[in-house]
């Protein structure tokens, strides 16, 4: 499964955001410097944040926008969602049971797999919430070689 930029972008533009956190509102412009996403970019995307409850927007000479919540309190998973829909690295084991409409489900011998990527997934993303992205990587996780680099 690969995220969007849709994704990316919308967890870069939280992590900025949440910089800010118990700040004025910011405007959309340090948002977009401070998340290297593009401010046309960035204009779209906080709708479907400000939909999902995420952050909050307050217009005016001094308007912007805040965390709807404290930063430890947003998962990545919230995030993603917002951004990309369920996660569903196939249709038939997305998180939205009305997806999960391929006729080869009953008796599907490979679906177990496809369960297993999809709930590794979720447990990363609602791990993690936007204060822990704050503090950075843990060592281990800076240092972990790729797989297709062990290979060779």
């Amino acid at each position: 499964m690969k995220v969007s930029t849709r994704g990316e972008y919308g967890v870069r533009a939280m992590v900025a955001l949440a910089k800010h956190a118990g700040d004025r509102p910011v405007s959309i412009g340090v948002i977009s410097r401070e998340s290297a996403v593009p401010y046309a970019y960035l204009e779209q995307l906080i709708v479907p944040l400000r939909k999902a409850g995420l952050v909050e927007s307050k217009r005016g000479a001094h308007g912007g926008y805040t965390l709807a919540r404290a930063a430890d309190e947003i998962r990545v998973g919230e995030v993603y969602r917002a951004m990309e829909g369920p996660v569903a690295p196939m249709d038939c084991v997305s998180e939205n049971l009305a997806d999960q409409t391929c006729p080869l489900i009953p008796g599907c011998q490979t679906r177990p797999v496809w369960i297993k990527v999809r709930d590794s997934i979720i447990d990363a993303i609602d791990s993690i919430t936007l204060a822990d992205l704050l503090e950075g990587p843990p060592a281990e996780e800076s240092s972990r070689v790729p797989v297709a680099a062990r290979a060779s």
